[in-house]
């Protein structure tokens, strides 16, 4: 997995797969899915700052022990 985002563009680049793009869809307008043969491959995000998409928080679950 990999991520970048561009702030130039205030674009954030989401890579789940190397594997090659088969198909594009745009989910709305800032929002575009590239998919793999067996599934998500990459997801772009424009405007991501001003969305509120980025900086992204991230969840960290731990679990207890018993």
């Amino acid at each position: 997995m990999r991520i970048a985002y561009y702030e130039e563009d205030d674009t954030l680049y989401i890579e789940f797969s190397k594997e090659p793009i088969v198909r594009d869809e745009s989910v709305s307008w800032n929002i575009n899915i590239g998919y793999t043969e067996n599934g998500i491959g990459e997801m772009t995000i424009l405007e991501a700052q001003k969305s509120g998409v980025y900086p992204m928080q991230v969840e960290r679950i731990v679990s207890e022990a018993a």
